[in-house]
């Protein structure tokens, strides 16, 4: 493991000593085997280091954005519960136990809560996810298994470590491969004009990200003289364009369009684009376990359309001391994705949208992401991002805010009609706004909500 930005590099026995040594730090101060312990050090390298130390030493880690609020914190305090936070300064006790029976260290237990990722947040409270180290096991072991060892043997991580993605499929499904972790994390515009270097000069065989780092790295970077052997985009819609673009780039034919989320402990499955057969959003069959779909009945079914369930034996364990939630993310055995999902014959899935970005026009059910990936297919369009707002004929009306591709003119009247030519009248936006950028979370997901706010109020071109 290497910190590109520092140079400082860590070999497989220095993190084994650097966890044990950091486990130690944590029982002087008076951690007991069980407690939640809250990871927030600016460094990913740093952050990695002391969630293994928390294992050595039988915690739960809880590893957070360490840009959070001050109200942030203290929420999680509230619901969390944790005995220490860890921030770049080191531990700091909030809930000493130098009165209780101390424990001899020992690792965690296959079923312990493990570890805890916080959702986004981004249409309510966060929810705090726990995967035990035998969920997140499993998961790595089925990566490997769809990967193979080869393609990461030197691995680019640009992802933050506080989410699912970053952590688990970018750092330690290659750790456990026996590969070399490069870790350069969130980079910004201004160092993206290196990207390409790092690629060819690292020697990077794999990386994985977000379509919005892939829209801006191309922009800011040329492209790499050694293309990597091997790349994966998840976490948000990937339009057929964007793919193709992402393969062009990097000279990478082995792009491939990822389903995962936290709460399965990161990748679901995935397809290469020699699989995707001029589909958006195709993510082909489940790497180990089931991907169905739970019909407007109820039922669930191996062919169709309608909401994405899994099983595996990577699902979570459940919300952090939330039962009801917990109880309503399953159908039975199956976990609800919250996304709306179509399975062909071959049993591959495509994904169409999610259930909470449903517009509702006049009973006419329209994805949004459907809309975001038909207007970024439009020559003169950077990005989009459609939305319901309320019609008084309808319920809802299809809307939509596009970013023009830098230098040109979106004439806003000809793009709607272009839009009559690519979907059903009733998904065709009757309102579209210009701007100038999309807002996104620290993940790289779309801020609906909040592209809804800015482009509803006066002052906007629509």
């Amino acid at each position: 493991m290497v910190d590109l930005r520092s140079g400082q590099g860590w070999t497989g026995h220095d993190i084994e000593a650097e966890a044990r040594a950091r486990g130690n730090i944590l029982l002087r101060n008076g951690v007991a085997r069980g407690d939640r312990c809250v990871i927030a050090p600016a460094g990913a390298a740093d952050a990695l280091l002391w969630m293994f130390a928390a294992w050595e030493t039988g915690l739960t880690a809880i590893v957070v954005n360490p840009a959070i609020t001050t109200v942030e914190r203290a929420n999680i305090v509230a619901r969390a519960r944790p005995s220490v936070w860890i921030g770049s300064d080191g531990p700091e006790v909030l809930l000493s136990r130098r009165s209780a029976h101390r424990q001899a260290p020992r690792p965690s237990d296959p079923d312990d809560p493990a570890l805890v990722l916080m959702t986004s947040g981004t249409t309510g409270v966060p929810k705090g996810i726990v995967h035990t180290l035998r969920s997140l096991h499993a998961r790595i072991a089925l990566n490997l298994a769809a990967i193979g060892p080869a393609p990461l043997t030197e691995t680019l991580c640009v992802l933050p470590v506080f989410f699912g993605h970053g952590l688990i499929g970018n750092c330690l499904t290659p750790l456990a491969a026996g590969g070399r972790l490069h870790l350069w994390t969130s980079p910004t515009a201004a160092e993206l004009v290196d990207f390409a270097t790092r690629l060819s000069d690292q020697s990077i065989t794999f990386m994985s990200s977000v379509p919005a780092f892939w829209k801006l790295a191309m922009r800011m970077s040329a492209p790499p003289q050694r293309p990597p052997r091997r790349i994966h985009v998840g976490s948000s819609p990937l339009s057929l364009p964007q793919w193709e673009a992402i393969a062009g780039w990097s000279g990478t034919g082995d792009v491939w369009n990822m389903f995962g989320m936290t709460e399965t402990a990161n990748w679901i499955g995935g397809a290469p684009l020699s699989e995707a057969r001029g589909r958006d959003g195709y993510v082909g069959r489940p790497w180990g376990g089931r991907i169905a779909v739970l019909d407007g009945d109820g039922q669930v079914r191996d062919r169709g359309r309608g909401e994405a369930v899994v099983l595996s034996p990577s699902i979570m364990s459940g919300y952090l001391d939330q039962p009801d939630p917990t109880r309503a993310a399953f159908a039975g055995p199956w976990f609800r994705t919250g996304d709306i999902g179509e399975i062909d014959d071959d049993g591959g899935l495509t994904l169409v949208g999610r259930i909470k970005f449903e517009i509702n026009r006049a009973g006419i059910k329209i994805q949004a992401e459907e809309i975001d990936m038909m207007l970024e297919r439009h020559p003169d369009v950077a990005e989009a991002c459609a939305f319901g707002l309320p019609d008084p004929a309808s319920g809802e009306a299809v809307a939509a805010a596009v970013v023009p591709i830098a230098g040109r003119h979106l004439d806003v009247a000809a793009l709607r009609s272009w839009c009559r030519s690519q979907v059903r009248a009733e998904a065709v936006p009757v309102r579209l706004f210009v701007v100038p950028d999309i807002p996104r979370n620290e993940r790289g997901k779309v801020l609906r909500d909040q592209v809804r706010a800015l482009v509803a109020g006066p002052g906007s071109t629509g």
